[in-house]
């Protein structure tokens, strides 16, 4: 059995990662653009809209949530198929160190199109500053970060890359289907909304594990390709993460004073 066995589509055979991996060798340091205009609209989005009215895009919120969901489902079940693959024919230090997640030929296009939605992912924020919504340090603070992190790392192929971008692909196919069906007027179980938050904290744990296995076999002079200011760095922000989406997960569920649905709504993405 081949990798090709998980049934290769046109597009993503004619993806050119070659390519596509060059480009952002030239081009990551734009990331800190994107995330600097980011900051900027935010500021200037919230004070124009205090002489306004809020608006309501329900329509175009659904719509938006809808187009992630469908993509991050895409994109879990072609990245997951080939992660599995990987690691159930040649285990877990393969799943980890193979650099061939961006370069294979099923993963290779999802890859680089997980690393390029971060930019357009940062339009979550636009629809809270219209509709005139609490924004949250944790919201900004982890498109932010992402962003920059996820284009520098594809540049350098890091190991460890298929597990972050797998699972992220996996909870954002839950939650962004989440988003959509609140957007749509469905009612939905506040254990929905525990589910997501309980995945994040699962996804910060085990990008910590990834890290610690990628330091573990550098260490040990093994065939992992990365280098310490990657680990460094990728530790650091997923233990930020797991520290704030813990504490967001005892006030909204656990605190006598729980949050209100809308504000956690805002706070698991």
């Amino acid at each position: 059995m081949s990798v090709l066995a998980l049934q290769e589509y046109e597009f993503e055979r004619q993806f050119n990662e070659d390519e596509a991996i060059r480009w952002m060798q030239e081009n990551w340091k734009k990331s800190f653009l994107f995330a600097a205009l980011y900051v900027a609209f935010i500021l200037g989005g919230r004070h124009v809209m205090k002489q306004r009215e809020k608006f309501e895009l329900r329509k175009p919120l659904v719509l938006w949530s809808l187009t992630l969901a469908v993509f991050s489902i895409f994109g879990a079940i072609r990245t997951g198929s080939y992660m599995t693959y990987i690691l159930m024919t040649k285990g877990l230090k393969q799943s980890v160190c193979d650099q061939s997640f961006y370069n294979g030929p099923v993963s290779k296009f999802w890859a680089y199109a997980f690393v390029l939605s971060k930019a357009p992912e940062l339009g979550d924020t636009l629809f809270i500053v219209l509709r005139k919504q609490k924004l949250i340090f944790l919201h900004w603070y982890h498109h932010i970060t992402v962003l920059l992190y996820s284009w520098y790392s594809y540049k350098d192929m890091v190991a460890g890359g298929g597990w972050f971008m797998t699972m992220n692909y996996l909870v954002h196919a839950v939650m962004y289907s989440y988003y959509a069906l609140r957007a749509a007027g469905f009612k939905l179980s506040r254990k929905f909304a525990m589910f997501i938050t309980l995945t994040q904290i699962t996804q910060m744990i085990m990008g910590c594990v990834v890290n610690y296995l990628v330091y573990s076999w550098m260490q040990q002079g093994q065939e992992c390709p990365s280098h310490m200011q990657n680990i460094v760095w990728s530790s650091l922000m997923y233990l930020s993460y797991f520290v704030l989406f813990v504490q967001f997960f005892i006030e909204a569920y656990l605190s006598k004073s729980k949050l209100s649905a809308a504000t956690v709504d805002k706070k698991i993405k």
